[in-house]
Parts: structure tokens; C-alpha cells; sequence
């Protein structure tokens, strides 16, 4: 790192001062330069007062993992003084708001410091203290213009885009861009060694964040309704669901919404009201976190064994209890894939981006309705609330949804009696009805014993054809749900198997690996239950690294429980601190562990 388009930098401020504008206006100035760019925004879990952290990397080479070092700080709050000089790398540079003095035991040997009086540019040259604050972050990000090359003529055009229809705003935040960028050309050798320079590696691609792309998959799958209950990190996903309902869901001519979106008193009346629209008919979904998953168990249960379609999106933090609301984790894996109480198995969908969230929230729903059961959509908060760089969304406007088996009225008419549970085809899936269709098409949903027939039963008999029923539907998903994704090195021994959005720093590792003369294959798995690829891809490797973001090497335990795989035959690389994965901490793992079993057969 630490080149053209090759760096990495930081900004260190206060949560709720108006700074996420101006990081976003950075990233942004920098993907329309035609160079890859990603962003981590690393914020506390109250409204206001506590540090909270920007970081983007460029790469001209595309790797979006969080960068393993940083090579500038932008330092604003006193509060983190310290830990932001320790952040930057040697040979790196810290800016701080030369407004006030820089404490002496701040001040690191290796790094270059660059003072610019922040502050007191914004006192002298806006009124009322709300400007002075918010400018201020305008003014960095005009300093930070000057120091990396960033594109004026682009960063005037977005101030434009967003400002245009409010002249004065427009004109304090160009003038609070010019002053920064002024101040740093004047008084420091711009740009800095490391650097932009424009590329055309964006064209194709757009900044987006999972949320959004977990919804705007929910509209294109013709979902309808929607329930939920605010939680971090996964609010935004309703809301920006009922964004796009508002504009594609309202009937032009009448005026009439199709959809409904309730907030619900909790999270499990969020999950009977989805069960509830799912039973009958209509594509549903809710979004949670782990807290809420929790709560949601009984309906899930409840819908697992009465086979109703529903769709449910977890964006993973940091547990268990209230945890770390505002830090990433795959913590979840285990209470997804056996979600509720008794003899239950889900299917579950990991996407690794934005891109991969708006594709299998298609797919979920389809999934969902076509094997008449919950589907999980695994994503984090990583993935969920950051903006990522991904390729452009195709929408195909020959999808149609499949809705699986389902008796209309004529297909009722041509037989003699519904038996909403019988497996008719030998793939655990039975036929069902919609409410209206017609009386023969009747029967009770009962969470309570039932046959084949949908009928009351304690009979020991009925119960468990009808509880192996759903096994077969399980094993038969194994067979279509999506495949994992392989990157193959010749000559590799060595396995990375991840799920995720461990997938770009897992990538970002391989090459560095193979650098260091280690040749890997990587599996990143896409779905839960296992394909028979999965086996396959751990037998044709001598070591296998399991890598994951949880303490307790949940993906590792379903692989041994599922696929009978030996634990111990499994290298378990977890990193569970709360944030986004790095390829450092692959890179060591995997080399720590060959160099200590090459001292061994060398002691043997």
C-alpha cells in the first residue's frame, strides 16, 4: 500500500457533529475519479458525544476489506488523541486542529504531523456556532482534498447535486471546501506521496449499502408486506423498503398503495404478522438483528412445522444480550440454522456484499415460497449500514416469481380430496391452497400435533411421517440452494473455507499468501443446509482454515455437525472483536500455523 490509489486513511471525530456528510462526500469524490474506493463507518451506539471513526481505503486493485493499517489520521476529538497517533503507521501522517495546542506526549517520532487550525478558519468566517460545527468538517474534507489530489471540479459538481436548490448552503460549504483546500496547498507540499490519480475502474460498478440492496431485492421479488421492530443495525432496511414501495407500489391511477409495512409492538408480532401474510399468499418479510431473532422463535417454529412461507433478514452485531449494537459479528450462525425449539433446520442464505444481498433477497423469497418455510438472509452489520463497491444490479424484467405448489381452483376441482401435507412427488414438499380458492381447499393450521391430512393427531405414527416429511424437504434444498464460490490455485493443500463478508479479506489474503509461497484454494459458502461440494472441497485438501467472525467457531461446529467432518480436522481463524475482518489477521494464521508444523516435522 501506500502509493497511488493504493493507501489508506481515517478520520477521528465525535459522533452526532455533522461529520458523516463530508466522509461521504470524500468516498464519493473519489469513486466518480473512476477509482476503487470502500468505506467503514465505525460509530458508537448512543445518539451523541462519543468517538466515532471514518475509514477509506482506495484500491486501484479493487480489495474492499478493512485495510490492516492506516497510512493518515484525521484527528478532531482530543477524547481519542491517543489512540489516533497510535493508529498511524510509521512513515505515516496524523492531522489534527492546530486551533488548539497538541499535548507533547502526543507527538509520535516516525510520523509526520500537520497541523491546520480547523476551528478557528470556521470562527473566522461563519456565524453561529451549528455552522462553525458542521463546516468544520467540510473545511477537512477541503484540506484532504489538496493532501491526496482529490478532483475539485468533482467535489464542486456534488456540492452542486446536493445543494443546488439552497443557495446559501451551496455557498457556505464551497467556500468551507476552498478554505481548507487553500490552506493545506499554502502551507504544505501537496499531494502527499501517496495519492489519487484518475482511473476507469468505477463505470460499471455503484456505491451502495446492504440495507438498501436487501430491499430493493425485497421490491423486485414483488414483496408486499412488510413488519418489524426498530433495532441497529437493520431499521434501515424497512425503511428504505417503504422508499421504494412509495414510488413503485402506488397504483398511478388511483392513488392506492400495494403494500403494507406495520411497525410492530415487538419483534415476535413481527414475525405472526409476516407468518400471517405469508399463510395467505402474500410475500412477506421482516428485518431484525440477533436480540430480535431471538424473540422470534416460537413464530418461527410455528412456521416451520405448519409450512408457511416467510422471509427474515438478519443483520448480525455483536451479542449475545444487547452486545455491541454498532459492531459487526457471524455470531448467529447456530440459532439461524436450528432456530426454535424442537427438531427444527432452516435454510439460510450468506451473502458477502451488497451486490450478493440484493441477488439472494430475490432468491430468498423464492426459496421461501417454493419449499414453504423460513428463509434467513445472513447478512451483518458490516455489510448491512457500510457503503460498498459493487457491480451494477441487472433487473431482468422476465422474472417471475416462483410460488411453488400451489392448488388453484381448477386443480382443486380435479381432485378428490386436499391433504395440505401430503407429499404427493417424494421431495418433502406438499401441495398448497390460498385462502378463497374454494371450500375443498379448507384446513386448519395447527402448531399442535397434525397428520398428513392437516388433522389433530398424538398418534406416534402420524407425527413422525410428518416431522421426516420435513427432512426430506430439507435434504431436497440442499440440491438447489446456491452453490458455494471457489477461487483455485494450482498445486494448493491448503483450504480457506469463509461465509460472508469474510469473503474480501479472505481474497485479499490468498494473493498475499501466495506471495509468501503458499498456495491456497478458497470455498466461500453461500447456503445453508451443505451442498455435497462442501465435503468434497474439505476431502481434496491436506489443511483446512475455517475463518469466521465468532468466538465459539459456530460455522465450524454446522460443518461437523452436518457433514460429520472432525472438528479437529477443521483450523478454526476467529476474530470476533466487533470489527470487519482484515487479511492481516488471515495471513498470520495460516502462516503461524505452516511455519509451526514445519518446526515439527523438522524436531521429528
Amino acid at each position: 500500500m501506500s502509493g497511488i490509489n493504493d493507501f489508506a486513511f481515517k478520520i477521528g471525530t465525535v459522533n452526532g457533529t455533522g461529520s458523516a456528510s463530508a466522509n461521504g462526500l470524500l468516498m464519493q469524490a473519489i469513486f466518480r475519479m473512476g477509482i476503487p474506493v470502500t468505506g467503514k463507518n465505525i460509530f458508537p451506539s448512543n445518539i451523541q458525544g462519543l468517538p466515532t471513526w471514518y475509514e477509506i481505503r482506495v484500491s486501484k486493485d479493487g480489495y474492499t476489506a478493512r485495510p490492516s493499517e492506516v497510512d493518515l489520521v484525521v484527528a478532531l476529538n482530543p477524547a481519542t488523541y491517543a489512540k489516533d497517533v497510535a493508529t498511524v503507521r510509521p512513515g505515516g501522517y496524523l492531522v489534527y486542529d492546530s486551533s488548539w495546542p497538541l499535548e507533547p506526549d502526543l507527538v509520535r517520532e516516525g510520523i509526520t504531523i500537520l497541523g491546520i487550525p480547523f476551528g478557528k478558519i470556521c470562527v473566522d468566517n461563519f456565524q453561529g456556532d451549528r455552522d462553525r460545527t458542521l463546516l468544520r468538517n467540510i473545511v477537512y474534507a477541503g484540506s484532504l482534498a489538496a493532501l491526496l489530489d482529490i478532483d475539485m471540479d468533482v467535489v464542486s459538481s456534488m456540492l452542486a447535486e446536493k445543494y443546488g436548490k439552497k443557495p446559501k448552503l451551496l455557498d457556505s460549504n464551497h467556500k468551507a471546501i476552498q478554505l481548507g483546500y487553500e490552506y493545506a496547498k499554502a502551507n504544505f507540499a501537496c499531494p502527499l506521496p501517496f495519492r489519487l490519480e484518475k482511473m476507469d475502474a468505477t463505470s460499471e460498478s455503484i456505491l451502495i449499502d446492504g440495507n438498501t440492496a436487501c430491499a430493493l431485492g425485497a421490491v423486485y421479488a414483488g414483496a408486499t408486506v412488510g413488519a418489524w421492530y426498530p433495532i441497529t443495525p437493520a431499521t434501515a432496511l424497512m425503511e428504505q423498503f417503504k422508499a421504494f414501495c412509495e414510488k413503485f407500489r402506488v397504483d398511478p391511477e388511483t392513488g392506492a398503495h400495494n403494500y403494507a409495512i406495520l411497525q410492530a409492538e415487538d419483534e415476535l408480532s413481527a414475525a405472526g404478522i409476516i407468518i400471517g401474510a405469508g399463510w395467505a399468499g402474500a410475500r412477506s418479510f421482516t428485518n431484525t438483528s440477533g436480540p430480535g431473532i431471538s424473540l422470534m422463535q416460537e413464530f418461527i417454529g410455528l412456521a416451520y412445522y405448519t409450512d408457511i412461507p416467510a422471509v427474515f433478514f438478519d443483520v448480525q452485531r455483536c451479542g449475545p444480550a444487547t452486545g455491541m449494537p454498532t459492531r459487526t459479528q457471524q455470531a448467529d450462525l447456530m440459532s439461524l440454522a436450528y432456530a426454535s425449539h424442537g427438531d427444527t433446520k432452516h435454510l439460510v442464505l450468506f451473502p458477502a456484499n451488497p451486490g450478493e444481498a440484493f441477488e439472494m433477497s430475490v432468491q430468498s423469497f423464492d426459496l421461501a415460497e417454493r419449499f414453504q418455510t423460513p428463509v434467513f438472509v445472513a447478512t451483518d452489520l458490516d455489510i448491512g449500514m457500510n457503503d460498498w463497491m459493487v457491480k451494477r444490479f441487472e433487473w431482468d424484467d422476465s422474472y417471475r416469481p416462483d410460488r411453488g405448489k400451489v392448488l388453484d381452483a381448477a386443480a382443486l376441482d380435479k381432485i378428490q380430496k386436499f391433504s395440505r401435507y401430503l407429499d404427493v412427488d417424494g421431495d418433502g414438499i406438499a401441495a398448497r391452497t390460498l385462502p378463497g380458492v374454494g371450500g375443498k381447499g379448507a384446513y386448519f393450521v395447527r402448531g399442535s400435533g397434525h397428520d398428513k391430512h392437516a388433522a389433530y393427531t398424538e398418534d406416534s405414527d402420524a407425527y413422525q411421517e410428518l416431522v421426516d416429511r420435513l427432512t426430506r424437504k430439507f435434504q431436497h434444498a440442499a440440491t438447489v440452494m446456491p452453490k458455494p464460490a471457489f477461487t483455485l490455485q494450482e498445486g494448493a493443500e491448503i483450504g480457506l473455507v469463509c461465509i460472508g463478508g469474510c469473503d474480501a479479506a479472505v481474497r485479499e489474503a490468498a494473493d498475499k499468501l501466495k506471495a509468501k509461497g503458499h498456495a491456497v484454494d478458497i470455498m466461500r459458502i453461500r447456503a445453508f443446509p451443505f451442498g455435497a461440494e462442501v465435503k468434497e472441497f474439505f476431502d481434496k485438501h491436506e489443511k483446512n482454515f475455517v475463518i469466521e467472525q465468532n468466538r465459539d467457531a459456530q460455522l465450524r461446529s454446522l460443518l461437523a455437525i452436518e457433514l460429520g467432518i472432525p472438528r479437529d480436522d477443521m483450523i478454526a481463524v476467529l476474530d470476533y472483536g466487533g470489527m470487519p475482518l482484515t487479511a492481516k489477521v488471515v495471513v498470520d494464521a495460516v502462516t503461524a500455523h505452516v511455519s509451526a508444523a514445519s518446526q515439527a516435522k523438522v524436531s521429528a
